[in-house]
């Protein structure tokens, strides 16, 4: 009986399910009755584990065998060339006419070209797991000498093992080859490496007929995911759908009742569920890149907050930062005009990899691209060449040798220039030191601006949620202690840059912690900074154990006093008491550890704190490669566009000018924005989202029968 149990008890977990925390009494039961029913349902049990078993197996059967038709017709199709165009044109406009058989004659019907005619080549189409097509390609040539031709194309999804429950990847391969001896000796190979042989015909309309068979059978797949009621005689379907739906929903099952004349109603019916939603967000092909690239990180939780309503600005703000150039941003422009112009053609086409992920992020392009050249203009730089846009420069010579010796400084004799830097500044001796401190500052304050936009999203959160233990005992003291010191230096910044101070305010945060109560002396930008200093640094010291002790100790007591007395019986409960229970007590009910969960907190406090000082220096990545970016158009447009062009020879300019091209080309215009790309990335799923996104639920897949063929139309 043991072993029943223990066997129950493991089926339980396998599927999931959730035990009831307090379950109802039941009166006394022989011990006798008890194991004959435990008999009986586990055998039960036993037979539905094998039909679903089967019922996977099958499903996966049909799943591979529509990817091997879908994939392996694109080999064919490519493999037979003209050869297969012509036939299906025959096809479609001779041979399909129905008195074709009549007006032909003998010799022409016997002469109508078949495709293994052509070609005098066999194949066999095929599935295998992904970790073993290596060996098996190798195994393959080795048995056939090298006379084997071997084409492989990724599935389009993972299909899950009924044994283990975990989903494998798989290849559709598809084997060329000539003569029955190879024929013989793949089959072999394929059967010892566990890869599942599908037959293909070369026939486009038999292939097109056994898709039409496997869609059907996908349907009656589908069918058998529905729950069939012995005592109602009607079948039974649960799922997801969201709220704005439920009215096409009704409308769909009423007309589809009306239109197959069925004299039972369909009844749609809203019920409750203990297991988490998927998540759903209505999307456009604009905002569809975007969501793709938070769903990287992690789909969000049910109602969480979404990032990519941000990251839209935000992701090409942070890489126009880092790749600022209004003449590299109009050739990003230009790029991107041309895949949006031809988006209705691409769309239809069948893509490389690099290049369907170039056509998916277009709209992603086009905002990087005009960010980039609105911190080009800011930048003032044009293929590193700085131009007069704005107006005149407000700096001049102090002599008539100061523009040939270079060094003599220059001196401002009217307002600054009215946007962005001063030509002035390029090619000066300040030059770098100006940009240097102009670009780490800026980097600074949109770090500290997008932290604390993070740390406010997760207060909404909370709000959302009801959970005021946050707010108290994570958002307060989190802003508390991010804003006592980066939100200070951010000020120290602003204010230094209104006055035209010469503070060091490397200083001054040094020893705002080393020695809070020494005078300041040449470093003091405001009156009354020092007593602020020390009142902000109390104020970080206190932030940390805020965040760390109050919160397990309050959720114990909540926990202690909400199942007080539930160890030694059950006083007073009903099944109403369960359903007005939050699902985290219901969960956490016989789990909860008081150990792990201020382990938890103490795990989460010190990365937050640590990591507001890691995140606010990894945001310098924007000064860095806005620098690097910027020194790299420099040097290829005066050590090779320029020094070439100071030669009197058109086939030295010729090659200068196609180095210069080439350089900008691949290196600035493809290396430089990929790794923009990536460090803002960066950016966005490490320092930003980690401040109030969890990302640990599921995607929302709705089902549709256009969705099993994969075809849109």
């Amino acid at each position: 009986m043991s072993r029943k149990l223990r066997f129950f008890k493991d089926q339980i977990n396998k599927a999931g399910l959730l035990s009831p925390v307090r379950p109802n009494l039941e009166p006394d039961v022989e011990l006798g009755e008890l194991e004959l029913q435990l008999v009986e349902h586990e055998h039960e049990l036993i037979e539905i584990n094998s039909n679903s078993e089967k019922l996977q197996q099958t499903y996966n059967e049909l799943l591979e065998f529509k990817m091997v038709l879908q994939k392996a017709a694109g080999f064919l199709v490519s493999s037979n060339g003209h050869a297969v165009a012509e036939e299906v044109e025959l096809s479609e406009n001779i041979y399909s006419n129905d008195d074709y058989g009549e007006t032909a004659s003998l010799l022409e019907q016997e002469m109508r070209p078949r495709p293994s005619d052509q070609s005098g080549l066999q194949f066999i189409s095929g599935i295998v797991s992904k970790p073993k097509v290596l060996r098996f390609e190798r195994m393959l040539f080795r048995a056939t000498r090298g006379n084997m031709l071997f084409n492989q194309a990724p599935a389009d999804e993972e299909i899950m093992d009924p044994m283990s429950t975990e989903m494998v990847e798989k290849i559709v391969f598809v084997v060329f080859f000539s003569g029955e001896q190879a024929r013989t000796k793949i089959l072999k190979i394929c059967e010892a490496f566990g890869a599942n042989c599908y037959p293909v015909p070369e026939d486009l309309s038999k292939q097109r007929q056994i898709t039409r068979e496997v869609l059907e059978k996908a349907v009656y797949d589908t069918l058998n995911m529905l729950n069939f009621d012995v005592t109602k005689k009607c079948l039974v379907g649960e799922g997801w759908c969201p709220i704005f739906a439920k009215a096409q929903i009704q409308e769909a099952l009423q007309r589809a009742t009306f239109d197959s004349s069925s004299q039972v109603g369909i009844i749609f019916h809203v019920m409750d569920a203990v297991e988490s939603p998927p998540t759903y967000f209505r999307i456009n092909r604009f905002t569809n890149a975007f969501q793709e690239i938070v769903d990287a990180y992690g789909v969000a939780r049910y109602q969480e907050a979404n990032p990519a309503v941000y990251t839209v600005i935000t992701f090409p703000f942070l890489f126009a930062v880092m790749f600022g150039d209004w003449g590299h941003g109009i050739c990003l422009l230009l790029g991107a005009l041309v895949l949006i112009a031809r988006e209705s053609r691409l769309s239809t086409q069948k893509l490389g990899s690099f290049m369907e992920m170039l056509f998916g992020g277009r709209y992603v392009l086009l905002l990087m691209s005009l960010f980039s050249i609105y911190c080009g203009l800011i930048y003032n730089e044009f293929f590193s060449v700085p131009f007069h846009i704005f107006g005149g420069s407000a700096y001049k010579c102090r002599d008539a040798t100061c523009r040939d010796a270079g060094s003599a400084g220059l001196v401002k004799y009217r307002d600054p220039y009215p946007f962005g830097v001063d030509p002035s500044w390029r090619g000066s001796r300040s030059e770098l030191p100006f940009l240097n401190s102009v670009k780490m500052k800026m980097s600074i304050l949109l770090g500290v601006a997008q932290m604390n936009l993070g740390i406010i999203l997760s207060y909404f959160n909370a709000c959302f949620f009801g959970s005021s233990l946050d707010i108290r005992y994570q958002f307060v003291p989190q802003m508390i202690f991010l804003n006592s010191l980066f939100g200070y230096l951010s000020l120290l910044i602003i204010i230094k840059w209104c006055t035209g101070s010469q503070a060091d305010l490397y200083h001054v945060m040094i020893y705002m912690f080393l020695s809070p109560t020494d005078d300041l002396g040449d470093n003091q930008l405001f009156w009354g900074q020092r007593p602020l200093q020390i009142l902000l640094l109390l104020l970080a010291i206190v932030a940390v154990p805020w965040m760390l002790f109050p919160k397990p100790f309050i959720l114990k007591k909540l926990h202690s006093e909400r199942f007080q007395g539930s160890t030694y019986g059950m006083l007073g409960t009903s099944e109403m008491d369960l359903d007005v229970e939050p699902d985290s007590a219901r969960q956490h009910h016989e789990e909860f550890n008081f150990s792990e969960v201020f382990v938890h907190q103490m795990i989460h406090s010190i990365e937050f704190v640590l990591g507001a000082v890691s995140n606010t220096a990894s945001y310098l990545r924007l000064w860095a490669l806005s620098l690097a970016h910027s020194e790299l158009s420099t040097v290829f447009y005066e050590k090779v566009l320029l020094l070439a062009w100071g030669y009197d020879n058109f086939v030295i300019r010729l090659v200068g000018l196609a180095v210069f091209a080439f350089a900008t080309a691949f290196i600035l215009l493809m290396m430089e924005t990929l790794s923009a790309f990536l460090h803002a990335l960066r950016l966005h799923w490490v320092e930003f989202q980690n401040k109030f996104y969890h990302g640990d639920g599921y995607k929302f897949k709705p089902f549709s029968f256009a969705s099993i063929a994969d075809d849109d139309d």
